[in-house]
Order: structure tokens, then C-alpha cells, then sequence
């Protein structure tokens, strides 16, 4: 059933990966077992998603050599997808949404949450977007029906694919590029949880940022979270010391860091973030 479904995905496009297998007990079919902090929920090749294929015969030789293997897909390519994985990620995307959830494939995962399908966005994966909600984007993957869960459960569909796919709504798009870049007509409907997954989407930026570009990506993300730091809505010392983190993580020079850090925030501070944008109707 599991080759089936995965031959099925790589036919439409999908880059599929045999990942490991939860046991009856909960444990893992990795070498870790019951030690296993992620049992059912990582891929059984080497390097991982990179190998993801939709060569039929390469999928079928790995599922004739793991018949019982979940089926991973690789995000990015045809579609991203909303990952909720808790009845407050979903409360939080719907508040997001204004209860306008775009109509689209979902599927049941196996621990009780959801996946929202979407038009790829080009960006990568995106944690804690909201409180239990993250993005899996370029580079990423999601496990796909008929997948099991370490609960027992397996990961089925709510809504099939049946046409294209729908564009992420520029509230939930926004959140994805950073704060910067939120449409100057659109209101935020949750600026607390906006700024807290701002900070958490600008410090994995920095982290990221290739060199040649590290310096300028940290002042960027320091000006973009000064302005939330002007507004109240975070505080200074947390952001401090989170984009410092990330930009000891890209490589960067304490001196270069504080300089860099100090003049962003003073800038975004002049510029507060407000809720509803100024030119809005």
C-alpha cells in the first residue's frame, strides 16, 4: 500500500523518501529503537531529503527493500504545506485567517494535527510561526497517508488534491517572509504571536544567511525587530540575545555583532510597528 501511494505522489510530481517505521510499542525502526526521540518521523537514506526521487524504479527498489517504510514528501517543489500540530496551531491559523481557511488538500496526521497544502512559496521551513504551527517549505518534508504514527494512527486525508493548489493569503505569507515584508494594506489581527514568531523567523535568517551577506541580513532582521521593540511587543534584551545567538551560529565577530545589533534596533525603534498600517482604509 505504502509503494503504491508513494508511486502515486512521484507521478504528480512530488519527490518522495522511505522513512522509518513506529513500532507497535511506540519505539522506532531506526537503531535507536525506544531510544528514538522522533520514532516514524525520519528518513531512512543518508543524506535524507536530498534523495528524495521520483524515479518510479528507485522508489520501488526501496520500498521492495522497506515494505513497511512511511512515505515522506519532499516540500518546496510542488507544494508547501502549514503544519499544525495542535488544536491552539489551529486556533492560531484560523485567527490568523479570519476564519477564511483557503480550500485545499488537508490531511489528518497521525498525532491529531493537520497539513495544509499550498502553492509553493520558495521559502524554506519556518518553526513556530505561531504557537504549534510551522511551515514546511523549500528543503523541507512531511509525512504522507497511509503513513503511521508512534500513536497507532495513521495519516489520512480530509480533502484530496483534486485541482491546483491555493496561493498562501498575505497574512499567512507575511509571517513566512518576515515583517518587513507584511502588505502595507493589511492589518495584523495577533501582534503579540506576530512579533514572538517574527523573532523566532528573523533569528533562523541570521543563522542561515550565506556568507558575503551575514552582516547585512543581521541588520535587516535587528531593524525589522526594533520596530516590534518600539511597539511593546518585545523586549530588548530577548531580542539582543537571540539574533546575538544566531549571528555567533552565522560566523560573526562579537564586536561586529554588538555594533550591528545596536544600530538596527535603534533605527526600528524610530519606526514602531503598528497594527494597522497607516495608509490603510
Amino acid at each position: 500500500m505504502s509503494l503504491t501511494a508513494a508511486l502515486a505522489y512521484a507521478r504528480h510530481g512530488i519527490p518522495v523518501l522511505p522513512v522509518h517505521t513506529p513500532d507497535q510499542g511506540g519505539g522506532c525502526s531506526c537503531h535507536r529503537g525506544a531510544r528514538c526521540d522522533h520514532p516514524g518521523k525520519h528518513p531512512r537514506l543518508r543524506h535524507g531529503v536530498t534523495e528524495a526521487s521520483t524515479d518510479p524504479r528507485l522508489i520501488t527498489v526501496w520500498w521492495t527493500h522497506w515494505p513497511q517504510a512511511n512515505v515522506g514528501l519532499r516540500t518546496g517543489v510542488v507544494m508547501d504545506v502549514a503544519d499544525v500540530d495542535s488544536a491552539e496551531g489551529w486556533h492560531g491559523l484560523r485567527h490568523l485567517l479570519d476564519d477564511d481557511v483557503p480550500p485545499g488538500p488537508q490531511v489528518r496526521t497521525g498525532g491529531g494535527g493537520r497539513h495544509l497544502w499550498f502553492q509553493p512559496t520558495g521559502f524554506g521551513n519556518r518553526v513556530r510561526l505561531l504557537p504549534g504551527l510551522d511551515w514546511r517549505g523549500a528543503g523541507g518534508y512531511v509525512l504522507a497517508p497511509p503513513s503511521q504514527h508512534a500513536t497507532g494512527v495513521s495519516y489520512s486525508w480530509l480533502q484530496r488534491p483534486t485541482g491546483g493548489l491555493p496561493a498562501s493569503p498575505a497574512t499567512l505569507r507575511a509571517l513566512i517572509e518576515g515583517p518587513q515584508l507584511l502588505p502595507r494594506d493589511q492589518p495584523v489581527t495577533h501582534p503579540d504571536r506576530y512579533a514572538e514568531a517574527a523573532l523566532d523567523a528573523e533569528a533562523d535568517r541570521v543563522a542561515r544567511a550565506p556568507v558575503g551577506t551575514r552582516n547585512d541580513t543581521l541588520n535587516r532582521a535587528a531593524f525589522a525587530l526594533g520596530r516590534f521593540v518600539g511597539a511593546g511587543l518585545l523586549d530588548a534584551a530577548a531580542v539582543r540575545w537571540e539574533l546575538t545567538v544566531a549571528a555567533r551560529y552565522a560566523g560573526l565577530g562579537p564586536a561586529e555583532i554588538r555594533g550591528t545589533i545596536r544600530s538596527g534596533l535603534t533605527a526600528g525603534r524610530r519606526q514602531p510597528f503598528t497594527r494597522y498600517p497607516r495608509d490603510a482604509a
